[in-house]
């Protein structure tokens, strides 16, 4: 069995059409689709404690085919802060180019940088920015990985897998 393509990531945020107007103002990602739960589902599936709690689902679609998924809970829970060592989810990811651009206008939209664009040692270019929520979004221009990626990638997933990345996929004791 393997799974067909990454088909979204979820995140909480503390205003449902804040949200949704910041990821389309700032990155041209529309609400595709948006769902309302009913209080007892809330409390059994989600466990919020509550005599009448709601939760606002929407869909926001990115260029490319991913989806991000906001929840918007009521009652709601505070932030916390993501500490990168902690086991669990740390960011979303968009597909750019040109981060040096990206940044400029993010800058002068308002919105949150916490780094400024670098380059890593392999040659792609990114920085971090903030959401209204203060969730991470990594900006990344791949440059031609991005087509070797996009093109390439199944035939390098299956030939690294054979090679250079094998002891990744191998179990502890087996030989």
């Amino acid at each position: 069995m393997r799974a067909r393509s990454f088909s979204h990531c979820g995140i909480t945020v503390s205003d449902f059409n804040r949200s949704v107007r910041f990821y389309w103002d700032v990155f041209g990602c529309p609400l595709v689709g948006v769902s309302d739960t009913p209080s007892d589902r809330v409390r059994s599936f989600f466990g919020v404690e509550s005599e009448q709690p709601t939760c606002k689902i929407g869909w926001i679609r990115v260029r490319g085919g991913a989806v991000l998924e906001i929840f918007e809970f009521r009652p709601s829970r505070s932030a916390t802060e993501i500490k990168w060592n902690r086991v669990g989810l740390t960011h979303i990811s968009f597909n750019v180019r040109n981060t040096q651009k990206w940044y400029d206008y993010l800058v002068a939209k308002g919105v949150e940088c916490v780094s400024r664009p670098e380059r890593s040692p392999r040659g792609h270019s990114f920085f971090f920015a903030k959401d209204i929520d203060g969730n991470l979004i990594e900006l990344m221009d791949l440059g031609y990985m991005h087509h070797v990626l996009n093109w390439l990638g199944p035939l390098g997933g299956w030939l690294f897998r054979r090679g250079m990345y094998r002891r990744y996929y191998e179990l502890p004791g087996r030989e």
